[in-house]
């Protein structure tokens, strides 16, 4: 299996010259008798039946298994004794069937090995189509130089596999606790959009999606929501398979506030990094960079300190500010269908704005 890295301009260009691939031969648009019928083998693929025998199945082209990789690890020792091991046969919780089922698809099974990222967790996308329920919770300590404290989020994500390359996503919502005298204990408010496909090889293990999601301000706005008209975030995210066992996820995006003297605008470039070192067991590191494009009109008083990925505070001063996130943790699947990760955030940079730290875990139950 040939294995590529792709950097940031390696993203954009992808999305770019897309049109031109697709009348090329590219194994995701193939025009070719024998390239068109393993697409729609992988699009249609279900690997549920005794685990074997489908030819696009997680890394199967490369390695021959047909859910989950066979180059990684066997369960051995501990991990062998049937506990904490990873079935790549179970389907995982029917939570998601019984809720999404009459109205979406069931996930796409040719990137099975990969995880969901973490961190930047309302923008920073998953490139795979996929129908799931996200429960997340995070504990989020404020610096002094923003009043200090502590924040808490409890939320659900939801996405929807509409058709093979299209997704429902919505990305934010739950409730907000908070002794942080800035923040009072309120409801977030809703992010909703869609996503799709543009490119995919199954054989290379490399996908690419674009999308856009709409901040609907319906919030409490003591929590700092419901602010303005809402704000649109357009993202491009891409992943890649590295070193048989390993992943890198990347994806680059920014806001467009619908009225911008209530809320400031970021581009943000979010990286994500997995290794999996049994079968079901990953560590992850993650890197994000926010830089502030634009100000808002300061109604809260804050000059040069804004809120990043879950409060957009529209302060004044912000403009071309950086801030640099890094994070490390680790994930564990007990089957194909269930994620259960933990990661630990902090700034890299000097500047903090609203993070000292932040502790993020989340729950994905997958159909």
């Amino acid at each position: 299996m040939k294995h590529h890295e792709w950097g940031l301009v390696g993203l954009a260009l992808a999305a770019v010259t897309m049109p031109a691939w697709a009348t090329s031969g590219d194994v995701a648009f193939a025009t070719s008798d024998t390239a068109a019928a393993i697409e729609t083998a992988c699009w249609d693929t279900d690997c549920g039946d005794g685990c074997g025998g489908d030819a696009c199945c997680g890394d199967s082209v490369g390695c021959g298994s047909s859910c989950g990789s066979s180059c990684c690890l066997e369960n051995c020792g501990l991990f062998g004794l049937g506990y904490f091991t990873y079935d790549s046969c179970s389907d995982g919780c029917g939570l998601p069937e019984l809720l999404l089922g009459s109205i979406a698809c069931p996930s796409e099974r040719c990137f099975d090995d990969f995880i969901s990222p973490m961190t930047n967790p309302v923008y920073f996308e998953d490139p795979r189509n996929v129908t799931e329920l996200r429960g997340i919770f995070i504990q989020h300590k404020v610096p002094a130089t923003a009043l200090g404290g502590d924040v808490q989020l409890y939320a659900l994500q939801i996405r929807a596999r509409l058709t093979e390359r299209l997704s429902l996503i919505a990305t934010k919502d739950g409730y907000v606790v908070s002794d942080n005298p800035l923040i009072d204990d309120g409801w977030a408010d809703l992010d909703i959009g869609l996503k799709y496909a543009l490119y995919r090889d199954p054989a290379a293990q490399q996908l690419l999606s674009a999308g856009f999601t709409y901040n609907i301000p319906m919030g409490t706005p003591r929590s700092r929501q419901a602010r303005g008209d809402g704000i649109f975030n357009l993202f491009l995210t891409g992943g890649a398979e590295l070193f048989d066992c390993g992943h890198w996820l990347s994806g680059v995006g920014g806001l467009l506030p619908v009225d911008g003297d209530a809320n400031s605008s970021f581009v943000y470039w979010s990286n994500h990094f997995d290794y999996q070192v049994r079968k079901g067991w990953y560590g992850l590191l993650e890197f994000n960079w926010y830089h502030w494009a634009a100000d808002g009109d300061n109604r809260l008083g804050l000059t040069g300190l804004d809120g990043g990925d879950l409060f957009n505070l529209g302060s004044a001063g912000v403009e071309g500010n950086d801030i640099v996130t890094g994070a490390f943790g680790g994930k564990y699947k007990p089957n194909r269908n269930t994620e259960i990760g933990l990661a630990w955030e902090v700034p890299l940079t000097e500047r903090r704005d609203v993070l000292e730290n932040r502790l993020t875990a989340d729950l994905i139950f997958r159909y």
